[in-house]
């Protein structure tokens, strides 16, 4: 009997691209988020949501979310830290509606729309038929311009009763699982046939096929991982290799289209890697928060990353 060996992946430690200053951080400050996510632990910042805005020239801005605090930073290419907002809120993802406006995925307040030159958030979408959602987490576009996100709050296997949602330009909202184990991060593939989502507590990821019609079926789990805490941020690349931020092991996954690891990357600061995107010159950039200490990483890619797809309409909803 012959058996085949799969190679092992490539390992490779991401650098620290910058820190929180300490000016911005808040020892001191206690919240109900820590105490319900952190265990009460003292928590300065917890970052997460990256996002990559290009200036045209080569160059350009990446924001962060610090979802205890209710605040959302820009960085330089440099590493200088800039405050865009501070409000009564709590954001994790974030996606750019249009050069102007950032669409929040506010664990408290639902969807939140951010102006970024005024630095003022107003409601996008607080409730679905009158009833508040769980804790929405995560966001994505597609090409149309239809808004997938995750609604996570405190779910898991003791009740993945978790949901994941579609919402279209003009304004129809659709669930597309409601039976989901902490639902959190996700991302399409590149042609938009697959929706892949993060699914925390259940320390994996699924493979959601959408049909023609919007439709989806023959949901299955693509990807199992380990440890403490399971799959958080995805993000993947124009060759289809999806990336994985596995907070509690301190690491990102690079799987191939079987789900086989070509690639782990580590954290050199702290093992909660909890989110991914790409940016920098030519997208080849990755940068990841180490959300517990405040960094952020990065490590350049040989393949970039897609472009992201923006809203066809930024009208808030009420």
């Amino acid at each position: 009997m012959s058996m085949f060996l799969l190679s092992p992946p490539a390992v490779r430690e991401a650098e620290v691209f910058t820190r929180m200053p300490a000016r911005f951080r808040k020892p001191d400050v206690q919240t109900e988020w820590a105490r319900a996510n952190r265990g009460g632990q003292a928590t300065d910042s917890f970052l997460e949501g990256p996002v990559w805005c290009p200036d045209g020239r080569g160059h350009g801005h990446l924001y962060v979310t610090d979802i205890p605090h209710g605040r959302v930073f820009r960085i330089s290419k440099a590493g200088d830290w800039e405050l865009v907002t501070e409000y009564d809120g709590e954001p994790n993802g974030m996606k750019f509606v249009d050069d102007a406006h950032l669409l929040i995925t506010d664990y408290r307040n639902g969807l939140m729309l951010l102006d970024i030159k005024r630095g003022e958030v107003t409601p996008y979408l607080e409730r679905r038929n009158s009833e508040r959602f769980k804790g929405v987490n995560d966001l994505t576009f597609d090409s149309r311009g239809n808004l997938y996100f995750t609604d996570q709050g405190q779910t898991g296997l003791q009740d993945p009763t978790g949901r994941v949602y579609r919402l279209s330009p003009e304004g129809r909202l659709d669930m597309l699982l409601g039976n989901c184990p902490s639902p959190n991060g996700l991302v399409l593939s590149p042609d938009e046939k697959v929706l892949y989502v993060a699914m925390t507590r259940g320390n994996c990821v699924w493979r959601v096929p959408l049909q023609a019609d919007g439709s989806v079926s023959k949901v299955g789990q693509f990807f199992t991982s380990y440890g403490p805490s399971g799959p958080d941020g995805l993000t993947i690349d124009t060759a289809g290799r999806l990336f994985v931020a596995n907070p509690g092991l301190g690491r990102a996954w690079v799987l191939n289209h079987r789900a086989e690891p070509d690639m782990v990357l580590t954290s050199p600061e702290g093992a909660s890697l909890t989110n991914l995107c790409f940016g920098g010159p030519g997208m080849k950039t990755l940068f990841m928060t180490e959300s517990v200490s405040g960094t952020v990483l990065k490590t350049e890619m040989d393949i970039a990353g897609p472009l992201p797809h923006r809203a066809k309409q930024t009208k808030a909803t009420t």
